[in-house]
């Protein structure tokens, strides 16, 4: 009789301990704040060398935000993007067909995703490799 009582005793505190255990894990993923907005890269990223600087953003498929500042010669958004590595694709009818970006690679033909190229937050009217640097425009990639 001692016996099993002694055994729900300790079964008791070991129920105990664990509710607590699971009770605190709870607890502290409730004080977290929602994530209600993408994560945003602190700093922007200085990339390349040159006379033009322009900013460039990439926006993932999580929302995750990474900028840059791009410090260029070039003439064109692509020009510059490709020189410091951001960008790589493939020539398309269209221009340039941009699968890579920031190191991740999408295709519309394998997943029905692709990288759309943004000038002030609006869809682009030209490529990437068409469209010319302009002071106090900025420029960004998002999968779509």
């Amino acid at each position: 009789m001692h016996t099993k009582k002694l055994h729900s005793i300790v079964c008791a505190v070991l129920v105990l301990c664990m509710s607590l255990t699971f009770a605190g894990c709870n607890t502290q993923e409730s004080s977290e704040a929602p994530k209600t907005e993408a994560s945003v890269s602190a700093e922007a990223i200085r990339l390349g060398e040159g006379e033009a600087t322009f900013p460039f953003t990439v926006v993932a498929l999580d929302g995750t935000q990474t900028h840059f500042t791009i410090s260029t010669d070039k003439q064109t958004v692509g020009e510059a993007l490709l020189e410091v590595e951001l960008i790589s694709g493939e020539p398309g009818p269209y221009g340039l067909y941009v699968k890579t970006v920031n190191g991740a690679t999408y295709e519309y033909d394998k997943g029905g995703k692709y990288w759309a190229f943004y000038v002030n937050d609006t869809y682009a009217t030209t490529g990437v490799d068409t469209t010319k640097i302009k002071e106090g425009d900025t420029y960004s990639f998002k999968v779509e």
